[in-house]
């Protein structure tokens, strides 16, 4: 390298000008940078010059000290000469009407004072009380200057924070300060006193220190209502209301002292004397200024940081209590503030007050992490008892009454319409968010209630289910994605999806409006869905006049679902554009290779603080999962009893349909894999990291499990978004693709699931045959191998069918899915005849349902049937099971009873499998289910947004009787008081000895407390639905839909509707095509076809009378063959095996004769065709089949 620019190597010259000579050799030459001459005199000079300028420093800040301390000397020496003047005039008698001392000692007072030194604490009281001889306030209020005032008032209230003592808390102020320095409390009532006559006066007086002031006097608020000074609380309530009082000059209240009254005063714990009696403070103030005050700080986030949990807690309980005592509406405003408060404790309140185990049932969705809370945390404390009174306001009946009285929409103008309910909507979502225990409550006393509209006409009443959906119908929103598709733009719904203050209003009224409707589609019959203009009832009650109010006709229902699905569609087909990726998972930031450069719990804080509609927490999953879950219930209906055109719900223009399958199918394979990679990444074992809101606000640990969560439920649906579109819509909106296309795409799945179980060996021989070479080879099978296979393998004794499979195969789990081999033996354990070439499986599957579905005594008792012969699980079976154990005298923490309901959760879960056996391998069974109990197998796929939720009608097929009671006592127009019903139900429970008994069970807590009235009849039908449809066989469904699940994709079986997956079970109930049963018929023996591909004489008999035949007789032969009367959904193609027709020999006498373990129909050589039509009448007839072989 060149030690200069110039790109020369040679030395450059050495001119020294500081006369010196570099005598030592071994010193840098001029290749090295050193310092010359010049260089070290400017290095010394400027050494010089910063010692000079340190001298300079040192010698002002020396002449600094001392004309301080020469300051500080003076003012002791002043202020001590002033004491000494103050005590000479205090020294000499003085008449009592004089004034002359007063106004001079409170001018030494004022330059004296210091509240540190009881001195000076002990010649304030010298004053105070010269002051009090001269009379009251009024009269002696000139004799000083306002500023004097000004500055007396301040000097008293930092003399009485030094005699303020709590236990919890010590002295407020200065508690260092030794014992003999600190006022007595005995004597601050006269300074009190003082102080309050000046605020009164002067507010403006304290407007410096009114931090100071409301601290001082929450402290004082708790002493004296321990105490229970009566005498005080009168002071004191002046004293807190004085500043508040608007002065002549300002015109209006002063909002910076209602913000300190808020914010340092009702934030206080122990006000016991504003608890006892809010009214006395709240007929002082001015209750929609302190709503201001609230809504300025909170929405300007001004001070909020500071403030604990509990403080913000508190707040909220003193807001609601001062505003319940106020006589008048406070309007909009006090609702916007209450708004407000809610939304930033939403966590907190949703789990300290669930905690407490309020009414309903608790949100489990935290499991036991919501009660392992970090106990040096105080603020995750249990709620005090009069805090949680205060909230219960807030959800019960009084208080949404209140809310509802209180409310007036003057609606004059379609944009006030939307204002108003948006108002309403925010505060009523974020109530629905903070007690979700009390969700059903919250609806129905909303449901119930009535809004005033102000209009053009006037003052009316108009149903709030009513008023929301005039209200959200009229807003831009539902407008633009309702308008035709030619003028909609693709990208609308996510331009609607933006923040915007206006769109979020329109948000909220929509969202509202979604869930009081889902919850009125639940306590609405069929009768009163769209009842006809001729069917009026000659009296009804007033549950059914509100509900037929409330509905919507046929018109507005198209519109509404129109709305739904254009909603809906792109919220699942296009979530990734409405979440972009700057909001993408971690994980699969990784994969793409995009960093955010920010720690996880950074992102996760981030994603804790996001809002959607103006709503704290809330994000569009919880807009789409409102949205999907009122758009299924009408579906549902819709499938129950038809009233919009077939393909009305169909989207298919929205895909390409002929790739569509091969696309889905592409998505199902990703998806597996991404399931694949998160199986092994666990992270709910991290550690915690300190979570804060907006506010600065620390949250607690149970807070920040729950936010943890629904960021983990975000990302995964990103991530399903991301990878499976498609899929996201069949699961959750499946019928926007038609049926026969969904039913291709489950085939498909089962065979990829099959293919990847089984190494692409889908075959059962060459499945079995791989595990045989791929552990053993051609020296046998080894061990292993013979294990996987015996594993699968069965030795089955008829009459006991169930029990055997149970004992044999329930410990392969999901391990079902693969092919098994089936060896029945009879009563001396010997085997029958014949090799399982898959016909022996189809008949051991279909002999356990028919065993374990087969009701009464005989059977399992594992389920039941209704009127219309229709399966659901037993709902008493763990009841009767514990009846049984309690009869053998076994305790419930007994060893033995955990295990015996152990095992019978056990064999619904078999159950369960052998029913995904079935579906899994194409066998078709003959069993109808309630279309209740199918609805659970459809919602299992859905995830708990969109569970099960039980409605009136589905409580139609489980109990016709209790349906048809709960209907007369909807529509009973008498008192309901009258009959006696409170919030319990009788359940029967099944002795040993068959004897029936009857257990009561409350339908919530204090139940048997709560009696049954018009007004919360709704209710009561409601919580008797979840009762008898959820509650009751929960246990039983769960096990149930646990084994299923285990071998058929629940996400598989959320792709069709009750009725669909009855068709999937046991065939389509369509008429037998005989062409296409002809077409896929195979024959064997003499039967079979030639090369000249003409059938033989007796087949084509065979479909000559076949042809003949009703549909009924069809099926007739069909059950008879393959044992279902029902055709595979995608035609006789779909049958496994296919259907067989086998040489049965000359004998004409005998009878066609079946193996309907293989479907073959032995078919004798009739010579004509009324003698086949008439042996084959007589054998389908008579119930025989195998046994006549």
């Amino acid at each position: 390298m060149f030690p200069t620019f110039t790109g020369t190597s040679r030395r450059p010259r050495n001119v020294n000008l500081s006369g010196q000579r570099n005598t030592n050799p071994w010193a840098a030459s001029s290749w090295s940078p050193s310092a010359s001459g010049a260089s070290k005199t400017v290095a010394q000079a400027q050494a010089e010059r910063e010692r000079r300028q340190k001298e300079r420093d040192e010698l002002n800040a020396a002449r600094k000290l001392q004309r301080v301390w020469r300051g500080h000397k003076g003012r002791l020496s002043f202020k001590q000469t002033c004491r000494e003047e103050y005590d000479a005039l205090y020294s000499r008698p003085i008449d009592n009407g004089s004034s002359s001392r007063v106004i001079s000692a409170l001018r030494l007072l004022l330059m004296l004072f210091d509240p540190s030194q009881a001195d000076d604490q002990r010649r304030l009281d010298l004053f105070i009380v010269d002051l009090g001889r001269l009379g009251p306030a009024p009269s002696n209020f000139d004799l000083f200057s306002p500023s004097s005032w000004d500055r007396l008032a301040q000097l008293i209230v930092g003399a009485l924070e030094r005699c303020v003592y709590t236990p919890a808390h010590g002295y407020l102020y200065h508690s260092l300060i030794p014992y003999s320095n600190r006022r007595p409390a005995s004597s601050s009532q006269a300074l009190l006193g003082v102080l309050v006559d000046i605020v009164k006066r002067r507010p403006v007086s304290v407007t410096s220190i009114l931090s100071r002031y409301y601290k001082l006097l929450s402290k004082y608020f708790e002493q004296s209502g321990k105490e229970g000074i009566s005498a005080a609380e009168d002071v004191l309530t002046k004293a807190a209301t004085a500043p508040l009082v608007s002065s002549a000059t300002q015109g209006m209240p002063n909002l910076r002292a209602y913000q300190a009254f808020a914010f340092s005063f009702l934030t206080s714990p122990n006000l016991l004397i504003l608890q006892r009696n809010p009214a006395q403070i709240a007929g002082c103030i001015d209750l929609q200024t302190l709503s201001q005050s609230v809504i300025n700080t909170y929405s300007e986030r001004e001070h909020s940081g500071a403030l604990s949990k509990n403080g913000s807690l508190w707040l909220l309980a003193h807001f609601i209590a001062l505003n319940r005592a106020a006589p008048t509406s406070q309007g909009t405003k006090y609702l916007e503030a209450l708004y407000l408060q809610l939304s930033i404790l939403v966590d907190d309140i949703r789990i300290r007050y669930g905690r407490q185990g309020m009414i309903g049932e608790v949100d489990n969705d935290d499991g036991d992490a919501s009660d392992k809370v970090d106990a040096n945390v105080d603020d995750s404390a249990s709620l005090s008892t009069w805090v949680l009174n205060q909230l219960d306001f807030l959800v019960d009946e009084d208080g949404i009454s209140e809310l509802l009285s209180r409310f007036t929409s003057t609606a004059l103008s379609s944009d006030r319409l939307s204002e108003d309910a948006s108002l309403l909507a925010g505060y009523t979502l974020v109530l629905l968010r903070c007690f979700p225990s009390h969700s059903d409550d919250i609806k129905m006393r909303l449901f119930q209630g009535d809004i005033t509209t102000v209009d053009s006409a006037g003052p009316a009443l108009m149903p709030s289910v009513k008023y929301f959906w005039k209200a959200a119908a009229n807003t831009s929103i539902f407008k633009s994605i309702t308008q035709p598709r030619t003028q909609q733009q693709p990208t609308s719904v996510v331009t609607l999806l933006q923040p915007d203050p206006v769109r979020d209003r329109e948000w909220r009224t929509l969202l509202l409006f979604l869930e009081l409707y889902n919850f009125l589609l639940r306590i609405t019959d069929d009768e009163d869905f769209l009842p006809a203009e001729s069917q009026i009832l000659s009296e009804q009650s007033p549950t059914t006049v509100r509900i037929r109010s409330s509905g919507l006709n046929l018109t507005e229902l198209k519109q509404l679902i129109n709305f739904l699905k254009s909603l809906s569609f792109p919220l699942y087909y296009n979530l990734p554009d409405i979440m972009p990726s700057a909001s993408r998972p971690t994980r699969l930031n990784s994969l793409m290779g995009i960093s955010s450069g920010k720690s996880p719990a950074q992102e996760e804080a981030k994603a804790a603080q996001s809002s959607f509609a103006g709503i704290i927490g809330m994000d569009v999953l919880g807009l789409r999962s409102a949205s999907t879950t009122t758009m299924r219930s009408l579906y549902e209906r819709d499938s129950r009893r038809r009233f919009l055109p077939a393909d009305f719900w169909l989207m298919t223009s929205k895909f390409d349909m002929d790739g569509f399958i091969s696309a889905v199918v592409l998505e199902e394979q990703q998806k597996e894999q991404m399931d694949d990679d998160d199986a092994s990444d666990d992270s709910d074992g991290e550690e915690l990291d300190t979570f804060h809101t907006y506010t600065g606000q620390r949250l607690s640990r149970a807070a920040q499990i729950e936010r943890r969560r629904r960021l983990r439920r975000v990302q995964r649906e990103q991530l399903l978004a991301q990878v499976g579109p498609k899929l996201e819509i069949l699961r959750n909106m499946p019928f926007v693709i038609p049926f026969e296309v969904r039913v291709q795409i489950f085939r498909q799945f089962v065979y990829l699931d099959k293919a990847k179980r089984r190494g692409g060996h889908v075959d059962p021989d060459r499945w079995r045959l791989s595990v045989i070479s791929g552990e053993g080879g051609f020296n046998g099978p080894t061990a292993r191998a013979r294990d996987i296979l015996g594993r699968h393998s069965a030795r089955i004794k008829r009459g006991q069918v169930f029990d055997d499979a149970y004992e044999q195969f329930y410990p392969l789990g999901d391990g079902l899915k693969e092919p098994i081999q089936i060896t029945f033996v009879d009563q001396f354990n010997q085997p029958e005849a014949g090799i399982d070439g898959g016909g022996v499986t189809k008949e051991f599957l279909t002999s356990i349902t028919d065993e374990a579905f087969k009701p009464g005594p005989d059977g399992h008792n594992l389920f039941v049937t209704n009127s219309q012969n229709l399966l659901y699980p037993n709902p008493t079976a763990f009841d009767d099971l514990a009846e049984m154990l309690r009869y053998c005298k076994v305790l419930e923490n007994d060893v033995r009873w955990r295990e015996s309901m152990a095992d019978l959760a056990k064999r619904y879960e078999f159950l369960g499998r052998v029913v995904g056996k079935c579906m899994y391998e194409g066998i078709l069974i003959d069993k109808a289910f309630a279309g209740f109990f199918l609805l659970k197998w459809s919602a299992s796929g859905q995830g708990l947004q969109t569970d099960y939720r039980a409605n009136l009608n589905d409580l139609r097929d489980l109990d016709p009787e209790l349906y048809q009671g709960l209907i007369n006592l909807k529509n009973y127009a008498g008192n309901v008081v009258d009959l006696s019903l409170d919030f319990t139900i009788t359940d029967e429970v099944r002795g040993p000895n068959g004897e029936i008994r009857t257990i009561t069970r409350p339908l919530c807590k204090g139940g048997e407390e709560i009696p049954v009235t018009n007004t919360n009849r709704p209710l009561y039908i409601s919580y008797v639905v979840k009762h008898r449809l959820v509650a009751q066989p929960y246990r039983q469904t769960r096990a149930f839909l646990k084994g299923l699940g285990s071998i058929i994709n629940p996400a598989w079986l959320s792709m069709f509707n009750q009725s669909e997956l009855q068709r999937l079970v046991g065939g389509d109930s369509s008429e037998i095509d005989v062409e296409d049963l002809r077409r896929n018929t195979q024959y064997s023996g003499l039967y079979a076809v030639g090369d000249d591909g003409i059938e033989h004489p007796t087949v084509q008999m065979f479909w000559q009378v076949m042809r003949e035949f009703q549909d009924s007789e069809r099926r007739q032969v069909l059950k008879y063959v393959t044992s279902t009367p029902r055709a595979p959904l995608l035609g006789f193609s779909q049958l496994s095996p296919h259907f067989s027709i086998r040489d049965g020999g000359t004998d004409e006498e005998r009878l066609p004769s079946t193996s309907t373990c293989v479907n073959l129909l032995k078919l004798p050589r009739y010579s004509s065709k009324e003698t086949l039509k008439s042996k084959l009448l007589y054998a389908i007839q008579s119930g025989a089949g195998f046994d006549l072989s």
